[in-house]
């Protein structure tokens, strides 16, 4: 089984207003409130495709509460770790640019990220990992590690969505998939990109450094798959973007809702270009029957990697 990681979780608050009269009244045209944070997102996609997940995390007060009775209510099975502090709220205000303030979170203790560790400790074979997100200030700049470890040691798959060197630190525990933008990806490198062509051979260091599948997203000029065999250029389909916000949270989960249905890592990559963007030109995360009525603008051009190590 899926489960989903989201250290940190919010309850998104976005308020939409035609100015901001800072020192006086304003009043909101609209509000809207959901549940935030990557992993989040990636089981509400993956429901979304008739996938079934688990959200694991840290919650706390009536604003974890809300994130725990919103997910019930899709449908969508939990074990979070309560905390004793509320969950975050982080608000975002639109006034045609936006606005964001974001909470910092509740204090994690060293017993409620036990209780998570015991929590993993009880995946498997067969079970699926996915951990999505920055690590809360009061946790240890380790927890990635240590929780990819416990996967490891039980023979349980993971997926890695994070940046810099909580990525490059978790690689060597040979994670299923990683997922880093190309800006990301030329962090960890140094580097620029401004062709699809141009990211094969970084896509490959990773591989040579353990992960398993690497995908890199270059916004508008496409994406590459990179395994130990080949790789994958995909282009990308033409539409409106409305926002980015759970768009690369929305390609994993594509990627894993079509690996589990058909087993096959083309097919996979097709569909997690799809998804992502499909929330891409949505103004929330993307359903199936959008991801799957973009399938046919994704293209995928297949490049042999044997003998080029």
């Amino acid at each position: 089984m899926i489960h989903t990681l989201t250290l940190n979780p919010s309850v998104d608050y976005i308020v939409e207003l035609e100015e901001i009269k800072v020192g006086g009244l304003n009043r909101m045209q609209n509000d809207t409130k959901f549940p935030g944070g990557k992993g989040i997102n990636v089981s509400r996609v993956l429901n979304r495709m008739d996938v079934k997940s688990k959200a694991l995390g840290f919650v706390g007060g009536f604003t974890g509460d809300y994130i725990a009775d919103y997910l019930k209510n899709e449908n969508i099975d939990t074990d979070f770790v309560p905390v004793a502090e509320d969950t975050r709220i982080n608000v975002k205000i639109k006034t045609g640019t936006e606005t964001e303030i974001n909470a910092k979170g509740p204090a994690i203790l060293k017993e409620n990220l036990q209780d998570l560790k015991t929590k993993i400790g009880r995946l498997s074979d067969g079970d699926l990992l996915v951990l999505a997100g920055s690590i809360p200030s009061t946790l240890p700049e380790t927890t990635y590690e240590e929780l990819v470890k416990i996967c490891s040691e039980n023979g349980a798959a993971f997926v890695v969505d994070a940046e810099g060197e909580l990525l490059k630190k978790v690689i060597p525990y040979k994670p299923f998939l990683i997922k880093p933008n190309h800006h990301e990806l030329g962090e960890i490198f140094d580097t620029e990109f401004t062709a699809a062509e141009e990211v094969i051979p970084y896509g490959q260091k990773l591989v040579d450094m353990g992960a398993q599948n690497v995908i890199v997203s270059l916004a508008g000029k496409g994406a590459v798959l990179v395994t130990d065999e080949n790789a994958y250029i995909a282009s990308v389909p033409q539409g409106e973007v409305k926002s980015s916000v759970g768009a690369g949270d929305s390609m994993v989960a594509g990627f894993l809702a079509a690996f589990e249905q058909y087993r096959d890592i083309e097919k996979a990559f097709q569909y997690s270009v799809a998804s992502g963007s499909a929330t891409a030109f949505s103004l929330g995360l993307c359903t199936k029957e959008k991801a799957e009525g973009l399938l046919s603008q994704v293209s995928i051009t297949k490049i042999s990697l044997k003998g080029e190590n």
